[in-house]
């Protein structure tokens, strides 16, 4: 169990560029119909074994990645591509593609499916999700080489690629006037087979995540 503070600031222009710490760098090349599509880069953040690998935790910690090395940074660069439908565009499909470099060589797919509603002045939104990976990007983070096996004692496992880890997520975002919002999130996601069965996961770690946030956000207007 940890507990982070996670820094997001958003950055848009007009309904063309989009910048954020989650969501990445992107340009909406395609935009209308309901579809929208263009390149996208984002950061994945590295790995530090002496904390259990979160860059922004501030409480909590684990021991279960001593001896596997650091991984650093990586970045992600691709395409995404989005179609929103529905009498009022309540439903949401998006599906990601990105080639890693730097922490990880791998390629990485993302695709998820959301419902949005109003409950008086909050929405709500809730869907599920999957992630698909390349055997480089699995064998950075759930791989153990024969120098990780010699240092933590953990059986050596390859990894081929696969499903990285398949859930459900939600968000209800609480307007409190124009420039602020409250956001309560959550997210439940298991590895996939492949992932699962490394010495890293069975003998230290968990197949199952669930996370919990809460999030405070003020709107500049430039």
């Amino acid at each position: 169990m940890t507990l982070s503070l996670f820094p997001d600031l958003r950055v848009n222009y007009g309904d063309i560029l989009f910048a954020s710490v989650p969501d990445g760098i992107g340009w909406n090349a395609i935009n209308e119909g309901g579809w929208r599509a263009g390149p996208l880069a984002k950061i994945r953040f590295g790995r530090d074994e002496n904390d259990g690998g979160s860059p922004f935790l501030i409480a909590g910690g684990s021991d279960a990645l001593v001896g596997m090395g650091n991984v650093t940074a990586a970045g992600e660069v691709g395409g995404f591509v989005e179609k929103t439908f529905g009498p009022r565009r309540e439903w949401r499909v998006r599906g990601e593609v990105r080639q890693g470099f730097g922490g990880h060589q791998g390629l990485v797919a993302d695709a998820s499916v959301s419902y949005r509603m109003r409950v008086g002045r909050s929405s709500v939104s809730f869907g599920p999700r999957a992630t698909a990976a390349s055997a480089d990007f699995m064998q950075t983070y759930f791989g153990v080489d024969a120098g990780q096996s010699l240092r933590t004692g953990l059986v050596p496992y390859r990894v081929g690629g696969g499903l990285l880890s398949y859930g459900i997520g939600g968000a209800v975002v609480r307007p409190l006037d124009r420039r602020n919002v409250l956001t309560l999130f959550t997210s439940f996601e298991r590895l996939g087979g492949a992932p699962a069965q490394s010495s890293l996961i069975r003998d230290r770690g968990q197949r199952n995540q669930f996370t919990l946030g809460l999030g405070y956000g003020f709107r500049f207007g430039l």
